[in-house]
């Protein structure tokens, strides 16, 4: 495995699990977390693959603007789906569909080469890759 050279580090601190709160060590995030309804919770509140999935889109949206070259992003949008589920009884995982939109690519088969170029480069696919399903698609 190849030696990370640090530049940056997070910090995330939660209580309660599922049921509790996230906050970040520079209080930019700060706010109570649930379960959602469909797995039994209460809902109305974010939960931890609302946030995989926001961390996951904007950091494939930094990863696409590095390999962009001369495309033009003005209005791409990246939409990352979490989908949370099971293998059998207690054993969970996650998989992950992200979506691109690049409407100043010279065609979808120029963006795909896009997408893919991304999810080559982006930390959280590299983070991810042969852990979980993640298909990458421009549309």
């Amino acid at each position: 495995m190849k030696k990370l050279n640090v530049d940056y580090t997070a910090v995330a601190i939660n209580t309660g699990g599922r049921k509790g709160h996230v906050k970040t060590d520079d209080g930019l995030i700060d706010f109570d977390v649930a379960m959602p309804k469909e797995i039994g919770g209460e809902g109305g509140k974010t939960n931890p693959e609302q946030l995989f999935a926001a961390g996951y889109a904007a950091c494939f949206g930094g990863a696409l603007g590095a390999v962009a070259g001369k495309t033009s992003l003005r209005d791409s949008e990246i939409t990352a789906n979490v989908h949370l589920g099971n293998y059998g009884p207690g054993d969970f995982g996650l998989a992950v569909d992200i979506h691109v939109k690049i409407p100043h690519a010279a065609s979808l088969e120029e963006a795909q080469k896009l997408v893919d170029a991304a999810h080559e480069v982006c930390p959280y696919s590299k983070a991810t890759r042969g852990n979980i399903e993640v298909n990458v698609k421009a549309i």
